[in-house]
């Protein structure tokens, strides 16, 4: 074997690129070893990026820290079994089949929670499907635009991430990159997620509210107001990731949501006696003044989940839909320029190019016989909605020809701007505006018009993040010499394991997050579709009630219930309802009816989002004000030169998600002063030390928040063993007559989490603000 080409990692722009293996040089590349351990990365990074957006909405990109954790992996491998070294091309086999996990988990999460808001189960089948579909898509519309993207604009088309992981590979080639700082974070985030979460030693979300209320519930101060931080590693890194400027531009969004309009409706909702919609009465309160349902009974986090969300939510779609404006221009250039570069290479016929081992890609036959499958499939799986009817097959055309569009937006904007800033958000709502927009020219106006439609949306959407991350993923192949086919190959595995794996893991987050309660149940005889499925009850009543019910969903103006409460229901065989099921995507209770608190809540803004515009359009159901204010809010941010987008998350997302991320880009940019005064504030390596321990918080914080919410599966005799803090610091709750510790009421507790937080800060601050040459370390 010849010594490999020692050419640098970022090339020049000369047309005869040379990659740092040579053409001529063969390597083990597509290994059994290098495939199972990057399909297990993939695996573990898509469980925890899916945990990550269901929280805030967003991912950042897994390819850097993988590639690190498998030159590091791999190299230990061989020391101690004595085995041969990893090649470079087997570790970016690794990278590749890995960094499916990430983009795939950001797809399901953003769009299959709006299953449940639009009335119909979160089935395992209809889950599990599109997740593969859609992964299966992004990857094979890629192979066309390879030569376009990756050989014919080289020089032209950055990929940032791309670039990085190559660097983080030849890098380890040489001998100068390990996982060390990545397994540090990883542990330190680890240990502290599970004495927060599982061990219950301190609060997990402190904070406090910015007025105070008198015994006649007079308020002073600022009124609808609090301070608030979920103070957790992985939010922390998350923020030191995407730098100062977005965190600060999220922050902003946050101010004005929390800070501005929430006292603004707090204060003129004060002495109002009737309730204003969206909000509505508590049945299970009097009907007086007393009532949460009114303005003046509300806390800060009722104020933001009956007013704010939906401006919020107008806002993003606003920043998502004038990105893309922004990017038409680039969008129509390269889909012109794609076409014509197919066209040119298929014309030259280069038989020479065809036969060379980095230009091998796999055959456009593989292309068109597997979409024609994925059509098939969709027709074929009935929990899909679509069927093989008239309106079935316009729903898959409609797939492949919004698929191979936004695979082909997203695989230039990942070029233009990272995978990390592809505004795969801005794509699925411009895919369910045309989606609902033929629907309704159509007259396909019903619940089920609705399912279809997010089910195009919804592959479209993972075929759009996994088609951009397989466009970087074979960059970085095309940097470091790979052989394209056998990336092609590696990937594809990897995503069917993790879209399978994440579509589990999506239902599985879903039922612990899920409680039952018999608050506000309607007292009438509600009308059960003749299929509807059986389902018996979860907590707080699993050791209580064994019966089975019947699951009702009952939507917002109903025909069949048109006096019940939007929501879920069991039924039982009389009719009346026994329970109403409090889901995590549309969390209402704080507390179960045991009096524990309620599970974790996710809080992405985009499943709402898809939700208001699919029955806003088909359904004419939408919150129109309030979507048009934040609309608004939206466009004059644009008008003032501030980019709408972040913004519009922050005001939509919780404060207490919002100030961690701030938190952790104020520590990018004092790092990135102390290491480099003369540079811009966002600029660092991919591969510094403060990246990489943040890299390790994420992964460390989300894998154990993944864990800890799957207790909820185990015995209650091991949740009560591991929840030492219960047991020191706990008190009899006078109505459950049982032992119950509140550290989010504590201040003790609260102080604690502060300093345990302030830990986490410090660690991350002097890595983070070491040279380049003492945060590397080399094995």
């Amino acid at each position: 074997m010849s010594e490999p080409n020692t050419a640098p990692a970022v090339p020049s722009d000369e047309p005869h690129f040379e990659p740092y293996v040579p053409d001529s040089e063969v390597q083990h590349e597509l290994t059994l070893p290098a495939i199972l351990v990057g399909t297990l990365l993939g695996i573990l990074f898509g469980a925890s990026s899916l945990y990550l957006v269901l929280k805030v909405g967003l991912t950042v990109s897994a390819s850097v820290p993988i590639a690190v954790l498998s030159i590091t992996l791999f190299r230990i491998f061989s020391k101690t079994l004595r085995i041969r070294r990893t090649t470079i091309l087997e570790n970016n086999i690794v990278q590749t089949a890995g960094s499916a996990g990430e983009s795939i988990a950001f797809g399901v999460g953003v769009t299959m929670p709006a299953l449940l808001l639009l009335g119909f189960e979160m089935d395992p089948i209809r889950v599990m499907t599109v997740s593969l579909l859609g992964a299966i898509l992004g990857i094979l519309m890629m192979i066309p635009l390879r030569r376009a993207f990756i050989v014919k604009q080289h020089g032209k088309l950055v990929y940032p991430e791309g670039r990085a992981c190559a660097e983080v590979l030849i890098s380890g080639e040489k001998g100068g990159a390990t996982a060390q700082m990545v397994f540090i974070g990883f542990g330190i985030a680890l240990v502290h997620k599970f004495l927060q979460s599982a061990m219950k030693l301190w609060a997990g979300e402190p904070g406090i509210n910015l007025y105070s209320t008198n015994e006649a519930g007079v308020k002073t101060g600022l009124k609808g107001a609090g301070v608030a931080g979920e103070l957790s590693p992985e939010l922390l890194g998350v923020g030191y990731l995407i730098g100062p400027r977005i965190a600060s531009l999220m922050m902003a969004g946050a101010l004005l949501s929390y800070f501005v309009l929430g006292p603004v409706i707090a204060s003129f909702g004060e002495n109002l006696t009737t309730v204003v919609a969206p909000a509505v009465w508590d049945d299970s309160k009097p009907k007086d003044l007393k009532n949460p349902g009114l303005i003046r009974n509300m806390e800060p986090d009722d104020i933001r989940g009956n007013y704010l969300k939906y401006i919020g939510a107008g806002a993003v779609a606003a920043g998502g839909i004038i990105s893309m404006c922004r990017a038409l221009p680039l969008i129509f250039g390269s889909i012109v320029g794609g076409v014509r570069d197919l066209r040119a290479s298929r014309n030259s016929g280069d038989s020479a190019s065809s036969t060379k081992r980095t230009e091998s890609d796999l055959s456009i036959l593989v292309v068109l016989f597997g979409s024609l499958a994925l059509v098939i499939a969709m027709a074929a799986v009935p929990q899909l909605g679509l069927g093989l009817s008239l309106n079935g097959l316009i729903s898959a055309v409609m797939v492949l020809l919004f698929g191979f569009l936004f695979v082909t937006v997203s695989s230039r904007l990942t070029g233009e701007v990272g995978s990390s800033s592809n505004p795969i958000s801005g794509m699925t709502i411009a895919t369910i505006l045309l989606v609902c927009g033929i629907f309704l020219i159509l007259g396909k106006t019903s619940a089920s018009d609705m399912l279809m439609a997010l089910t195009v949306s919804s592959v479209v959407c993972i075929a759009s993040s996994n088609g951009g991350t397989t466009s970087q993923d074979l960059k970085t192949g095309y940097l470091v010499g790979a052989t394209p086919r056998k990336q092609q190959i590696a990937i594809l595995l990897g995503a069917v394991a993790s879209a399978m794996v994440i579509g589990l893991t999506m239902l599985l987050l879903n039922a612990a997050g899920t409680h039952y309660t018999k608050k506000n149940l309607p007292d009438v005889v509600m009308q059960v579709p003749a299929d509807a499925p059986s389902e018996t009850v979860g907590r707080p009543y699993e050791n209580e009630d064994a019966n089975k019910y019947r699951i009702v969903h009952v939507r917002k103006d109903d025909e069949f219930n048109p006096s019940v409460r939007p929501g879920r229901y069991l039924v039982d065989p009389s009719g009346k309802a026994a329970y109403r099921t409090d889901i995590p995507i549309n969390r209402e209770l704080t507390k179960m009816d045991n009096g524990e608190d309620a599970p974790a809540k996710f809080t992405a803004p985009q499943p709402r989002l898809f939700t208001n515009i699919i029955e806003g359009i088909l359904g004419g159901k939408l919150e129109w004000s309030l979507i048009i204010f934040g609309l608004l809010l939206a466009i004059a941010l644009e008008f003032a030169g501030v980019p709408a987008l972040p913004v519009a998350v922050g005001m939509y997302l919780p404060l207490s998600a919002t100030t961690p991320i701030f938190i952790g880009g104020v520590i990018r940019l004092i790092t990135n002063k102390i290491r480099n005064p003369k540079s811009n504030a966002d600029a660092d390596s991919e591969t510094s030390g403060g990246v990489l321990l943040a890299s390790g918080y994420i992964a460390g914080g989300t894998l154990c928040g993944l864990i800890i919410a799957f207790f909820a599966f185990t015995p209650d005799w091991f949740k009560n063993g591991i929840s030492v803090g219960t047991k020191l610091f706990g008190t009899i709750d006078e109505t459950t007559q049982k032992l119950v510790w509140k550290p989010d009421e504590n201040d003790t507790a609260k102080i604690t989490a502060l300093v345990a937080f302030g830990v986490l800060m410090l660690i991350l601050f002097f890595i983070g603000a070491k040279k380049d040459k003492e945060s590397s370390t080399s094995s």
